[in-house]
């Protein structure tokens, strides 16, 4: 696959970065999904920080951000993974799936682990204009033994479920062959009883053995987001639960705290 070196260092975020290039994975990790609206809140503002200052009082590990802008007219032209980086302190990646309005539209990762290399992946696609992707960060020193594997998406929201269960077997042919532990994130628009989800689980963990609303963020009444986990024995879930917070996008993000099995 093709390595890519777009990554995004942010000077202050670096030494926190550096410090663990040497150290093994953590054996416990904290994990966000949080579909920022392009950072758009439910009252009309664009406010980035807001989205951090909510991130950092969870002290993440590993975050995935669907519906990010970079340089998008609607936003003003602001980079918004770098800028995540900078409020964060955690370095960012980011990938578009399609072009819009002067800028780019896409999901996005923010780590504290160290990334080994990032690459997007194209899924399949019902419609002109609505590309969809699955974004790929390998998470370990070149010493590692065992890369993890971390994967943001964001699959289509239409009534009509034939894309996002295409979704499924392209994400399995990303991963065939490959036994590293893996996570995926992201805002799936499929309900816990649907057929996207019982497809995801016949390979994955999902984290959540109860449905946890996270859309709409005022009055949460279905759960759309997700984090699930692979292979289910490398897994312990040690929590799982909604971020309150109604205003900042009109979803709420989802946290799950996991443990790795020991070698």
């Amino acid at each position: 696959m093709k390595i890519k070196s777009q990554l995004l260092l942010i000077v202050f975020g670096f030494a926190a970065v550096a410090a663990n290039c040497d150290a093994e994975l953590p054996r416990e990790l904290r994990v966000i999904t949080y579909n920022i609206h392009h950072g758009e809140g439910t009252d009309g503002k664009i406010d980035l920080e807001r989205i951090a200052k909510l991130l950092m009082a969870e002290k993440p590990d590993l975050v995935s951000l669907n519906e990010v802008d970079q340089g998008v007219d609607r936003t003003h032209g602001i980079d918004t993974p770098a800028e995540m980086a900078r409020l964060t302190g955690m370095t960012a990646v980011f990938e578009k799936n399609i072009d819009f309005q002067g800028g780019k539209y896409g999901n996005a990762i923010l780590s504290r682990l160290p990334i080994r290399r990032h690459e997007n992946h194209k899924l399949p696609s019902d419609y002109k204009g609505e590309q969809r992707g699955v974004l790929e960060v390998e998470l370990g020193d070149a010493d590692e033994k065992e890369p993890l594997l971390f994967f943001s998406t964001h699959l289509d929201y239409r009534p009509g479920d034939h894309e996002r269960m295409a979704s499924v077997p392209r994400i399995e042919e990303i991963l065939a062959g490959r036994k590293n532990p893996a996570l995926i994130a992201g805002d799936l628009n499929a309900k816990p009883d649907s057929r996207v989800l019982a497809a995801f689980a016949k390979h994955w963990k999902i984290t959540t053995d109860k449905p946890l609303p996270s859309f709409p963020s005022d009055e949460p009444n279905r759960q759309i987001d997700y984090i699930l986990v692979r292979p289910a024995d490398h897994w312990k879930v040690i929590e799982t639960r909604v971020i309150e917070e109604k205003v900042a996008s009109d979803h709420r993000p989802l946290l799950a705290v996991l443990a790795r099995a020991g070698n």
